[in-house]
């Protein structure tokens, strides 16, 4: 499946779910499961806004950008990390003003079940969006994933809540609930915004990436060359890196361009785009 597909089917879960868990607080009343429903929204917001920037990372590079549009990625969580503190004040709120006005619980079945029933959904969508991620080392993806994550355990603490308001007899707890739910949602878009800021600050790539790239240097130095001054940096789901590659100064400059040329095929072939720069070893 593609980052777009993938995406698609986020879109499409979370209208569905918006449906659900707004027919939960409709029969229910609860303000817990409405703070669900607006985190959906959320979830649609954000889908729809990974898609576009998705879209515009794949595009190939032109004159303005000829690095490409990678980057763009990093806009998508920064959106939703923005996205998530609005809902999350709009939860406060509605919660704070039904903690001041406590409303008895209805219909507590129906509203269970459909809110359970959305909750499964998110967990089937973010189980793909978190492979197609890791596959595509796509940050909007995974960003995403990780929101419905989010939205998963938000819906069974919401429905715990409810359910202990109903039992006890209690309402107020039902809002305490909502109001830990924004608390919730907000440490998820402050870690969102983080990550996006991070990666448009050229973050160096992982270990796992920087050993692979040594491996494939390491495998050219018997050819009589070294390397150092080796520096990486991540673009969405583009890599790239930099070394400086020192050959012995009685070599052409056709023959070291020929070995340039296949080190930096042999690192391509690991999803990473080296560029060189020829010194002489001495």
């Amino acid at each position: 499946m593609s980052p777009r597909q993938a995406l698609w089917l986020s879109i499409s879960a979370a209208i569905a779910t918006i449906a659900l868990k707004a027919g939960a607080y409709w029969l229910t009343g609860s303000v817990g499961f409405l703070s669900d429903a607006l985190e959906s929204l959320v979830n649609l917001a954000g889908a729809s806004f990974a898609l576009l920037m998705v879209t515009l990372a794949h595009t190939p590079p032109d004159a303005e950008h000829p690095f490409g549009h990678g980057k763009a990625e990093y806009f998508s969580a920064a959106f939703e990390g923005m996205l998530i503190f609005v809902a999350a004040l709009a939860i406060l709120v509605a919660a704070g003003e039904r903690l001041l006005h406590p409303q008895a619980l209805q219909s507590l079945g129906w509203g269970t079940t459909l809110s359970v029933i959305a909750s499964l959904i998110n967990l089937a969508v973010a189980r793909v969006l978190y492979r197609v991620g890791r596959a595509h080392r796509s940050i909007a993806l995974e960003g995403d994933a990780r929101h419905l994550m989010t939205d998963v355990w938000t819906t069974a603490g919401v429905v715990v809540g409810v359910g202990l308001a109903w039992v006890s007899g209690q309402h107020w707890i039902d809002p305490v609930v909502a109001i830990a739910v924004a608390c919730n949602i907000l440490r998820e878009g402050f870690h969102l915004m983080r990550q996006s800021a991070d990666g448009l600050m050229d973050r160096a790539l992982d270990d796992n990436d920087l050993q692979r790239i040594e491996a494939i240097l390491a495998s050219f130095r018997p050819r009589g060359c070294s390397f150092d001054n080796l520096r990486t940096r991540a673009a969405g789901a583009m890599r790239f890196a930099h070394v400086d590659m020192r050959v012995p100064g009685s070599w052409s400059v056709a023959q070291a361009h020929d070995l340039a040329d296949e080190v930096e095929d042999a690192v391509l072939g690991a999803g990473i785009t080296l560029d060189t720069h020829v010194e002489p070893i001495e």
